[in-house]
């Protein structure tokens, strides 16, 4: 028998703190069963997902910001690319930002490892399947796999 997994790892790499604690708090009052990581920039993430070395460790869930010190939404996106043969893990990525300027949606939704572009504030419906998908597609990954 393979169990399903009750939670979910989810990282919000995002330097905005009044908006991770917003969306913490979101995330609390929908009951969402998820281990949170928060990450203040790009590198920051990177760096965790380097030293990762257990697929427990690792997200299923990113939600991205862009603008960020040190290293931006899009040049986490260019790294995770390059890391993504090594992780042996489906993460999704979601990019949450307030830009409603179309080259960064256009660029966003370009990129094949970025599942979806959220405008900030994220709704509550949008967070309900979001953490509705990733947990089913982590269930089925253990199906499949066993991890």
């Amino acid at each position: 028998m393979i169990e399903e997994r009750n939670s979910t790892n989810t990282w919000i790499v995002d330097d905005d703190s009044i908006y991770v604690y917003g969306l913490k708090k979101l995330i609390g009052i929908k009951g969402v069963n998820t281990n949170l990581s928060h990450f203040i920039n790009g590198q920051e993430g990177i760096n965790a997902l380097k030293n990762a070395n257990e697929d427990q460790q690792l997200p299923d869930l990113i939600l991205l910001d862009i603008n960020m010190p040190v290293m931006d939404g899009w040049e986490f996106m260019n790294e995770f690319a390059k890391l993504k043969p090594q992780l042996g893990k489906n993460i999704t990525v979601y990019i949450v930002s307030p830009s409603l300027d179309l080259n960064d949606i256009h660029r966003a939704k370009s990129i094949p490892e970025v599942a979806d572009y959220i405008f900030k504030p994220v709704k509550i419906s949008q967070l309900t399947e979001i953490f509705s998908q990733t947990q089913y597609q982590a269930n089925e990954r253990i199906r499949q796999y066993g991890t």
